[in-house]
């Protein structure tokens, strides 16, 4: 809609009403006037037809042309200004006589057929009327005779005269002009009365606008001015009142404001005089920060060094001859140690996870395994309380992943330390199920519940902050830093997975936490190592049903036909291959008693195992020599059971077959020596033929003067890396189709689909193993030997300066191999301590994130888990732009491993 002015839209309101009335009252008067006008010319021109009809009886009458002409043009030139033509004719339609020879006498003449007219006859042609009457005799007259037939006997003609509308049409336009001028000169009249009322109107609302606009901008000052009328005159005032209230009201807040800023300047002046002071606390925290983590790895040193040097002797005393408990006690003590480790390893996690520079390891392991190595370090602790502990690991959750086992070790630490903590009588429950399996990875979820003293609600709330605890009253029956469970839910996170709980007080708690793991495709369908249990019956006895349901569910693995009992007695039969007695906790029977037990079931089943709590494990041998073929430590696991259903012919052994070489020639590519050298040693046992090279040029010319049936390619080496050796090598027409793996220790999720896209045929993980390593041959090359069956992949153990066995085991159990490389790490480490103390010192070193990475390769193969952390984590932290300088506690506990390593190592090589 169109929006109008106010004085548009007066303008429009007063004219048009006036234009209207004006035009109407003038189109009624012309249009009046011009039909008089015509009419008064036919009253004319009657007033001369009639009188010359009359006066024309006599000539016509007589036939007298002469007398009838002159009266005819005597008329013409009086009444010339209307008259054009006057003609007359006879009762035959013939011209008798006319006034005007030189106009055309036929538009007065009637029609051919027509009847003289018997009175007056109007018709309009044109511009121009014509009037007919007849001529009659005095001897008879139409208005005399009553009869309405007029008989044609006395008419002697008819006159025609032809008047002139344009002697009228002068006039008429007269009458329009004066009425146009008389419209005209009213809408002035209106204009001006218009414009005079919107000057007295339109004129203060104009000025009252612009006083209000003034007033916005600010000029409070403004008043209306002027006289006005009637409203205007009220609305004046009001404008001019609400500018005096905003008048007052700015002057007060002036006030406020030039107050309040008076108080800001003071303040400002208090606000940067505490700045001075932030800004020297701050310099203070950040020494102070300093000094924190110069203590840690400091505290990390003097801490670990006597910890490591009870856990070497301890383990030189393992080597010794010792009895069975004797080396229970020891193996204890280590574990033992190996925990008090881990707790002092938690102090500095949490510092780590506080600035967020923690890393997660990616390595293959064996999930069973880890979870077993975790149950029976906490189950002493457990079975001294009387608590049972069950670990129940789903069927369906694959045993090989690829994680940080050891950060997955201390979240279930933290969780079932305190389960076991806070419970006093009834059960302690370990559950793993899988949630979710998508391609390449798997989503577990672990449940830990306890039947212990329960979390109240106001204490729930406080449970995840640091240095918080449930019971934190002076006399407090449990110990603990409050850590534990702040440190299991930012690992969990860190794996990317959460953690919940649900708690009731006196009813127990039930903790789960979820995490996501890659799943170790090279090991994933291998089955487990058990022989051929088809047909043969097990007999379990456990009077614990949540410990039933655990081990009723390892057994459904096998091929055995299991029978559950609750109690000896309630067996049905006394003929069993296998007897699985599960001794209640608390156990308080005496070893007569014991004893008595075991040949009760010997009795019932020639193979006895017998699953006994910690504290039993002293009657171990005694057990062995009086028939048991094996004693578990409760829980029982998969790991520990299978080994004794192996030994169905007491110790029958068997030696393992020759492995037949392929006839295959491989070459491998790394620029690590130890790397190089355990592939080289891996590969020596597996194919006929092995090429080794230190750089991708060296690889290059060998491609270029052999025939390879296979290269196993390092991907990060210096000048030219693996793929574009790769790439180089492909290019050669006698290689263009031979496989190539990628050999990488980045086992970083998506690591393997990126190699595959960039040309590589396959993919291996640091460090190999001998299982992987085989698989890979065995996928490129048929053999018709029947094929060795896969190692397990090597239990992770905890985070340990040198640990030995991981070291044999990742050199394909030689011994000989695993001190040769770790020879190799012990001659590098002194060159590696000398870069990172001139580092310290100050010096630039723009090749230390080589160095460290050629370190972090030797460690994968020389059985030093804690060393390999803290290079990984050096390593990524350099990748990702991080200045040295910033981790200078990183770099102390760096040197702080070398040392331990040297320490161990000393013991190890003599």
């Amino acid at each position: 809609m169109t929006k109008y002015s106010l004085r548009a839209r007066m303008m429009i309101l007063i004219l048009a009403p006036t234009l209207m009335i004006g035009l109407l009252l003038s189109t009624f008067f012309v249009v009046h006037r011009y039909n008089e006008l015509q009419e008064q010319l036919v009253d004319s021109g009657a007033s001369i037809i009639e009188p010359l009809a009359v006066a024309s009886e006599y000539g016509m009458t007589f036939r007298s042309r002469e007398s009838v002409r002159q009266l005819v043009s005597l008329l013409h030139r009086r009444h010339s200004d209307i008259v054009r033509s006057i003609a007359v004719f006879d009762t035959d339609n013939n011209l008798f006589v006319t006034s005007n020879y030189h106009y055309n006498y036929n538009q007065l003449q009637l029609p051919k057929g027509m009847p003289v007219p018997a009175e007056l006859m109007l018709t309009r042609r044109g511009d121009s009327l014509i009037l007919r009457t007849p001529i009659v005799t005095e001897t008879h007259y139409p208005d005399e005779s009553s009869n309405s037939d007029v008989q044609p006997d006395n008419t002697l003609g008819y006159v025609a005269i032809e008047l002139d509308l344009q002697s009228v049409r002068l006039q008429q336009y007269k009458e329009v002009f004066i009425s146009t001028l008389l419209l005209l000169l009213c809408m002035c009249i209106a204009i001006l009365f218009a414009y005079r009322l919107m000057r007295d109107v339109t004129g203060p609302i104009r000025n009252m606008v612009n006083t209000v606009d003034r007033i916005r901008r600010g000029q409070l000052d403004s008043r209306v001015e002027g006289f006005m009328l009637g409203e205007l005159h009220m609305l004046k005032n009001g404008i001019n009142s609400m500018a005096m209230s905003l008048t007052a009201y700015h002057e007060e807040m002036q006030q406020n404001i030039d107050q309040a800023t008076s108080d800001l300047r003071e303040t400002l002046e208090q606000m940067e005089i505490q700045n001075v002071e932030l800004d020297l606390a701050k310099k203070r925290a950040q020494e102070a920060a300093r000094i924190k983590s110069e203590f840690l790895a400091n505290m990390s040193h003097e801490l670990r060094t006597p910890l490591n040097g009870v856990i070497g002797f301890t383990r030189q005393m393992l080597k010794t001859d010792l009895s069975a408990t004797q080396a229970d006690y020891l193996q204890t003590i280590e574990r033992s140690a190996n925990n008090l480790l881990t707790i002092i390893n938690d102090v500095l996690d949490f510092s780590k996870l506080e600035a967020g520079k923690l890393v997660l390891e990616h390595i293959p392991f064996s999930l069973r395994e880890t979870l077993d190595e975790v149950i029976v370090l906490l189950a002493p602790s457990a079975h001294e309380k009387g608590l049972e502990l069950t670990l129940d690991v789903h069927n369906d959750v694959p045993e090989q992943v690829i994680g940080d086992s050891l950060r997955l070790q201390q979240v279930i630490t933290n969780l079932l330390g305190n389960a076991v903590k806070f419970t006093e009588t009834g059960n302690i429950d370990i559950r793993v199920e899988q949630r979710n399996q998508l391609e390449g990875q798997v989503e577990l979820e672990v449940q830990i519940h306890d039947t212990g003293i329960g979390i109240s609600e106001r204490q729930q709330s406080q449970l995840f902050q640091a240095f918080r605890q449930a019971d934190a009253s002076i006399s407090r029956r449990h110990g603990g830093t409050g850590l534990g469970l702040v440190i299991t839910q930012k690992l969990v996170k860190e794996m990317g997975g959460d953690i919940c709980f649900h708690s009731q007080l006196n009813r127990g708690s039930t903790f789960w936490f979820h995490i996501t793991l890659d799943l170790n495709e090279s090991l994933l369908l291998l089955p487990p190592s058990l022989p051929d249990l088809r047909g043969k019956t097990l007999a379990y006895v456990e009077a614990n049903p949540a410990a039933a349901q655990a081990a009723l569910s390892i057994l459904s693995t096998t091929q055995l036909e299991v029978i559950y009992s609750p109690t000896l007695g309630q067996l049905p039969k006394n003929d069993y291959d296998f007897l699985l007695l599960g001794v209640p906790i608390p156990y308080k029977d005496n070893v007569s008693r014991h004893r008595d037990k075991l040949m009760e079931a010997l009795k019932i089943a020639y193979r006895v195992i017998l699953a006994l709590p910690s504290q039993s494990q002293i009657d171990a041998e005694e057990m062995k020599k009086l028939g048991a073929i094996g004693c578990l430590i409760k829980p029982i696991s998969s790991n520990r059971l299978y080994p004794l259903l192996r030994m169905e012919a007491p110790y029958l052994l068997s030696l393992p077959p020759v492995r037949k070489r392929l006839p295959l020639t491989v070459m491998a590519v790394d620029d690590n020596p130890a790397n190089l050298k355990l592939i080289g040693t891996l590969l020596a046992e597996q194919v006929e033929k092995t090429l080794l090279c230190e750089s991708g040029e060296e690889a290059i010319a060998l491609a270029r003067d052999n025939v390879l049936d296979m290269i196993l390619m390092d991907i990060q080496m210096p000048n030219i890396d693996g793929l574009r050796a790769s790439e180089l090598i492909r290019q050669m027409p006698h290689h263009n189709s031979t496989p190539i793996v990628a050999v990488t220790a980045h086992a970083v999720s998506g690591e393997r689909e990126h190699l595959l896209q960039a040309g590589m045929d396959d993919y291996l993980a640091k460090p190999i193993d001998e299982a992987m390593l085989t698989k890979v041959l065995s996928r490129y090359h048929t053999v018709d030997a029947e094929p060795e069956p896969a190692k397990s992949s090597p239990p992770v153990e905890q985070p340990l300066s040198l640990d030995w066995p991981l070291a044999l085991r990742q050199a394909a159990n030689k011994e000989d191999l695993a001190r040769d490389l770790l020879q190799m790490l012990i001659e590098f480490l002194p060159q590696v301590s000398e870069r990172v103390k001139a580092l310290l010192e100050g010096e630039h070193d723009d090749t230390i994130l080589d160095l460290i990475h050629k370190l972090h390769g030797s460690c994968s193969y020389s059985g030093v888990p804690r060393l390999k952390q803290l290079c990984f984590y050096l390593e990524q932290q350099l990748r990702q732009g991080v200045n040295s300088s910033d981790l200078e506690p990183e770099w102390l506990e760096l040197l702080d491993e070398i040392e331990l390593v040297n320490s161990e190592a000393r013991f190890r090589l003599g």
